[in-house]
């Protein structure tokens, strides 16, 4: 593949490290909601950066511990979305759990349960309403992800609504998958799921369509098989970032999509591996947000990737 061109810069760290954590971009600042600390540690720290003075300042706590969380912006609140938390005998609680931030009040309120629990799932905004797409099986509580089949339940929101709405399912069960919105659907990509194979890491698309209620496979599918990667949607180039990478495990790596041409370009190499990430756009810049490094240590580092606007042919 090509070389896509930009850079990479490193900013200021978290306050503490973590991976997991429910990240979303607001007024040009970028928010950081819990995640899961040293130890799998679930946590409920709650921080702001301003990208122009490069500075994480604390926000009032969410009201519940939780990591692997979604978090999507809708007007002037930011809704934080399932997730789940390791109890102390080492089993997992996963949330239906709906909490509603106000930035402008630093105040936070809470929504209406999930139909269902969702840990790690792929989520994304389309159309106005919220779509929470698989994530762990709500049965993996004791043997953890290397036994987890996954999940293909999926519901949507529309705020202010009272209640959540179920969709057609996904129809490849996976957690640590990305979703983005593209055009008139929701893209679905990579994740991984326990199958009679065994784990395995997905390289394949999947595309829901609202207006129809449906399902279909993408005519692209990502460079490599991946999860626990980020994803965004950036100046019409579609990115994924980071991630598990079957054998060579969480490295640098990284895409982009023109979306027009649906063909795939090699990022540079982020500065360090990064796995379970969070993921924000703020002034045609992508962050990535903590996350695991190569040795599923837990950091508090933070980069940016900015890319160089095309230069078009002579």
């Amino acid at each position: 593949m090509d070389l896509a061109r930009g850079t990479w810069s490193i900013k200021a760290p978290l306050s503490a490290p973590r991976s997991h954590p429910a990240v979303a971009a607001y007024g040009g600042r970028i928010y950081s909601f819990g995640g899961g600390g040293p130890g799998f540690k679930s946590l409920n720290l709650s921080e702001v950066c301003d990208p122009k003075i490069n500075r994480w300042s604390s926000l009032r706590p969410m009201p519940t511990f939780r990591s692997g969380a979604a978090a999507v912006t809708v007007g002037n609140a930011i809704y934080v979305i399932g997730g789940g938390f390791k109890k102390p005998d080492g089993k997992f609680k996963f949330l239906t759990t709906v909490e509603i931030y106000y930035p402008e009040e630093d105040r936070w309120e809470e929504g209406p349960d999930l139909l269902q629990p969702h840990d790690y799932p792929a989520f994304a905004l389309l159309d106005g309403k919220i779509y929470i797409i698989g994530g762990h099986h709500p049965n993996a509580t004791e043997g953890g992800p290397q036994t987890d089949p996954a999940f293909s339940f999926s519901e949507r929101w529309q705020p202010g609504s009272d209640r959540w709405e179920e969709v057609a399912p996904m129809p490849t069960p996976r957690f640590a998958a990305s979703a983005v919105a593209i055009e008139n659907g929701l893209w679905v990509l990579g994740g991984v799921a326990f199958t009679p194979q065994g784990f395995n890491e997905y390289d394949r698309i999947e595309i829901y369509y609202p207006q129809r209620g449906e399902w279909a496979l993408s005519p692209v599918s990502l460079p490599w098989p991946s999860a626990g990667q980020g994803a965004c949607v950036l100046n019409g180039q579609f990115y994924s970032l980071g991630g598990f990478r079957g054998s060579e495990g969480i490295g640098t790596q990284g895409a982009a999509c023109n979306l027009a041409k649906k063909t795939w370009s090699n990022l540079p190499p982020m500065p360090a591996p990064r796995a379970a990430m969070g993921v924000a756009v703020a002034d045609q810049t992508l962050y990535l947000i903590g996350g695991w490094a190569a040795d599923r240590s837990v950091i508090d580092s933070v980069v940016a990737y900015r890319p160089e606007p095309e230069i078009p042919p002579i």
